[in-house]
């Protein structure tokens, strides 16, 4: 029997007990079993409402922790690649978040944190003692303007580049931005600098948008002088500031579905989803990757070890989460999800 039907079986036989949930940047092999697909937000909303008593995630590991934390009591969440992680969220370990908000809260200054939905649980919990929230590409722009009606200033954690796009499409001036120094533990964070600032920054970043440079669009355009491009607001700002649209991962499908019948669109994030707006729009639209950058964690989710997994379901190890973790970074996501209801 192959994984296809190995899948199809186990879900049919398992029937509203078992949610699949795929993450955009997942294979099409892996997508094509997903009862959901969608960017980290959409993925979030689902799980408070769904009944399923085993949740499958698709994705890497912190959106399987998210998943955890939203489910509540009774359910299991479990991932065909335990090992899938993500390298912007090792960027922002929970111990050092404490320790830098612990420094420029010493004060007395009220510093809001907004950890994006890339980061750990821990990191999720740490934020939320701190009275902050979480926020995906999606929603960055609600939820920094919801951080700054909370305090005197916010903390953006961990990623610079979606924080300076942000920023910028809210009108917060270059001068009144801040990247904080993270080394040593946070002993180096420049206080004065900080004090002037409206927008802290964490320094971290994604592998695969942090290499989508200015010029690759300025290429682009050379070669397609009608082209359009639209990116993920996880690139450096000057390649956002030099392109049509950037948006989270459904804005950008969205782009693409409202575009003109007979145009050319680069897309500037990972690979597989922009394959298969490719695929989707072949013979209408010309989809084509402003750089063929794959997320290797995303990756590591197969069709085979989807079907191995759920082959050997009730001994699979679930995502584990402690249990006050969960109490504060619950919080967390709970208060986007209001926020941006």
């Amino acid at each position: 029997m192959n994984h296809t039907q190995t899948i199809t079986d186990i879900r049919h036989r398992l029937g509203d007990q078992l949610v699949i949930m795929a993450h955009h940047y997942q294979r099409d092999e892996v997508v094509q079993h997903g009862d959901f697909a969608g960017d980290s937000l959409e993925l979030a909303r689902r799980i408070p409402d769904s009944a399923a008593r085993e949740i499958v995630f698709c994705g890497v590991h912190f959106m399987a922790e998210s998943a955890a934390v939203l489910a509540g009591p009774g359910r299991r969440v479990t991932m065909p690649a335990p090992d899938a992680g993500c390298t912007m969220a090792n960027m922002a370990p929970a111990a050092l978040l404490e320790a830098v908000l612990a420094r420029l809260t010493a004060t007395g200054r009220k510093v809001v944190p907004l950890s994006y939905v890339n980061t750990s649980a821990a990191v999720k919990a740490v934020t939320a003692r701190f009275g902050g929230s979480v926020c995906t590409s999606a929603n960055a722009e609600t939820m920094l303007r919801w951080a700054m009606d909370q305090g005197d200033g916010v903390l953006f954690v961990p990623d610079k580049n979606l924080s300076r796009n942000t920023a910028a499409r809210l009108g917060i001036p270059e001068s009144r931005r801040h990247r904080v120094d993270i080394r040593s533990g946070g002993a180096r964070v420049d206080m004065a600098a900080a004090s002037g600032a409206d927008l802290l920054y964490w320094p971290g970043c994604c592998c695969v948008h942090e290499v989508m440079g200015p010029e690759r669009v300025l290429a682009a355009r050379r070669a397609h002088p009608d082209a359009l491009v639209a990116v993920h607001p996880e690139c450096p700002p000057e390649t956002v500031a030099i392109s049509d649209m950037a948006g989270s991962t459904s804005q950008l499908i969205n782009y693409v579905d409202q575009a003109p019948e007979g145009s050319t669109i680069f897309i500037g994030t990972e690979i597989n989803l922009v394959r298969r707006l490719g695929h989707d729009w072949e013979g209408r639209k010309d989809v084509r990757p402003l750089m063929e950058v794959p997320c290797r964690q995303m990756g590591k989710n197969t069709e085979a070890n989807l079907a191995a997994l759920l082959q050997n379901l009730d001994a699979a190890e679930p995502v584990t989460v402690a249990d006050d973790v969960i109490r504060d970074a619950r919080l967390a996501l709970d208060r986007m999800l209001e926020a941006c209801r």
